[in-house]
């Protein structure tokens, strides 16, 4: 069952931040390099989040907010990127050029992404870079508390969040316009693998029934998944939440534009919603959509994996054996059982 978290839980920050055990500790820190201090567990449900959470845990629960802000919430890897360029161009009119010349960070930030930029990891990055200036300032935004960039932010400001809602702010929902998609965990576990191999933030070394593991176990960041899911399933009526299936977007992209337009109060003509689509196919997308500054930094990503824009298909189960697939699915139904959610398979 979901945690008790309501739109109207309000006071002080009301969680419990504990650091794992020590050799848990060593364990994840050695499968996963870029991470240098640790991790925490957060509040009754235990969500697993880097040590820097800690200090920037505050800022994220009371973060000021403003009635025309649009959220993105997720779990990791299921569809935010491609999520964040649909929204921003419905919400602001389908300015293009301003999507164009602006990275998408920038116009849509990652709201908790300080907390994953470990200081030791950016020295050495630096270092690699020969401290050339222009790297040194991206590094710095990338680790500043994403509190701290929102007051800096014009409206309509737009935000991306893996976190889950009982560590956002208690208002949230009664203030802003929050969308949440979620995906089939066994394509978030595939996608998140090659995620946090690809990333140096992660820098996973292991193998992916390992991963999967770690998956299965809640032992990754942003973890327990199904909680992180189901509570969002639980608020799916409110009128500022829309919750929508990573399936369903990919398999019918025209009426879920439709139905995002009509969700922010924008009207969506043909011409609009032809020219949206075709800018959000995969490749379109992959090439023409620019994430981050155009400024080229070494030693932040492993050159072997895909890219941060992968396939977007469904399905993508290659990395699991039949053992392994035929486990995860008695998980999956075990964790569904009792509940009224589903995942679209067709």
């Amino acid at each position: 069952m979901p945690s008790t978290w309501s739109p109207s839980q309000q006071g002080e920050f009301p969680h419990t931040i504990q650091p794992v055990s020590p050799e848990l500790n060593d364990q994840l820190k050695g499968d996963f390099s870029g991470e240098r201090s640790g991790f925490v567990r957060v509040g009754r449900d235990g969500w697993l989040l880097p040590e820097r959470y800690e200090q920037q845990a505050v800022g994220y629960y009371t973060l000021p907010l403003r009635p025309d802000d649009v959220w993105i919430q997720t779990f990791p890897r299921s569809g935010t990127t491609w999520c964040q360029e649909m929204v921003w161009l419905i919400n602001n009119d389908f300015d293009y050029q301003t999507a164009k010349s602006i990275p998408l960070d920038t116009r849509f930030p990652f709201l908790e992404f300080g907390m994953l930029h470990h200081p030791k990891l950016h020295e050495e990055v630096l270092a690699q870079n020969n401290f050339r200036t222009e790297v040194a300032e991206v590094l710095k935004r990338w680790r500043t508390p994403g509190a701290e960039l929102a007051e800096t932010l014009p409206s309509p400001r737009h935000f991306k969040t893996h976190l889950p809602l009982p560590l956002l702010p208690p208002s949230l929902l009664d203030t802003c316009k929050v969308i949440y998609v979620a995906r089939n965990p066994l394509d978030v576990a595939v996608s998140y693998f090659h995620h946090n191999r690809y990333l140096a933030v992660h820098g996973y070394n292991g193998d992916f029934e390992k991963y999967w593991r770690y998956f299965q176990d809640d032992l990754l960041v942003y973890s327990p998944y199904w909680e992180h899911v189901k509570q969002a399933w639980a608020v799916r009526k409110h009128p500022n939440f829309l919750f929508l299936f990573y399936e369903d977007l990919l398999k019918n992209l025209p009426r879920n534009i439709r139905i995002i337009g009509d969700f922010l109060g924008k009207t969506v003509n043909e011409e609009q919603l032809s020219k949206l689509t075709n800018h959000l196919q995969i490749d379109n997308f992959r090439n023409n959509v620019p994430l981050y500054p155009d400024v080229e930094i070494t030693g932040l990503t492993r050159e072997e994996e895909q890219g941060f824009i992968r396939k977007g298909k469904l399905k993508e189960n290659k990395e699991f054996t039949e053992e392994l697939e035929a486990e995860a699915n008695k998980w999956m139904k075990e964790n569904l059982a009792g509940t009224d959610l589903w995942f679209p398979t067709k």
